[in-house]
């Protein structure tokens, strides 16, 4: 079984489009769970309504508002499946995604999780096969990946492994948890398909992407500071400086 976790945070209609896609898919021996990070809008609605759809596939968990890491971590504990998926509420999942990465993994026992290309707004993310050196470089592996359970941290019988992601962070957490499974020996498959496409009507928004070489060439730019500002304490936590 797969446990697809979705961190919320006022996006009612965001995941309405994202459990509508978790409907079509091809793949059906899933659970999803959704944390309500305090969200202040419509999401009971929304619940409701698939939760007529989906039945007892479809849990829900409010906590007070503690961030996504946080939101993910919740989900993490109460997930029931040998497979962990974090979609965050603006993915939106082409119909057969679920079961091409399930392939993919099973075909694959050395890698402790599945990655694809991806959509975000206008913009396709054309990624390549993992690549361990250039992951330590640089960011590029999505949030929505699917995770084998004894690969997800803190959740195999490791000692004193932390649990999940790093509440601390806010920002390139998903670098940092990929950064810490391969710490941890774990590396990814890349599958070439694009599975996925982010919304961009959230919080997470095209207005906040900024091109390549925006980080270069306007290093002056509050954005550009806070990215390159969070870079370095990834680096520092991983010893990559």
């Amino acid at each position: 079984m797969i446990s697809i976790i979705i961190p919320v945070y006022n996006q009612a209609k965001l995941l309405a489009r994202c459990l509508d896609s978790i409907r079509q898919q091809t793949y059906n021996n899933y659970e999803i769970i959704i944390i309500d990070d305090g969200s202040t809008d419509e999401i009971g609605p929304v619940v409701q309504k698939f939760k007529q759809i989906l039945g007892h596939s479809l849990l829900y968990f409010d906590q007070k508002n503690q961030g996504a890491n946080s939101a993910r971590n919740h989900g993490a504990r109460r997930a029931r499946g040998e497979y962990l998926i974090f979609c965050d509420a603006d993915v939106e999942m082409s119909p057969g995604m679920l079961e091409l990465m399930l392939t993919t993994l099973k075909n694959n026992l050395a890698a402790g999780y599945c990655y694809s290309s991806f959509k975000w707004g206008w913009k396709t993310f054309n990624l390549f096969p993992f690549d361990a050196a250039k992951l330590k470089q640089q960011p590029y592996i999505h949030t929505t990946s699917l995770i084998r359970r004894e690969a997800f941290p803190g959740l195999a019988a490791k000692g004193g492994t932390a649990f999940g992601w790093d509440e601390s962070i806010n920002k390139l957490q998903d670098w940092d948890l990929w950064l810490t499974m391969l710490e941890q020996g774990q590396t990814g498959i890349w599958l070439n398909r694009i599975l996925f496409k982010v919304n961009t009507g959230g919080k997470q928004t095209m207005s906040r992407w900024l091109p390549a070489f925006s980080y270069k060439l306007l290093p002056f730019l509050s954005r550009v500071k806070k990215y390159n500002q969070a870079m370095a304490i990834i680096k520092r936590k991983h010893h990559l400086l």
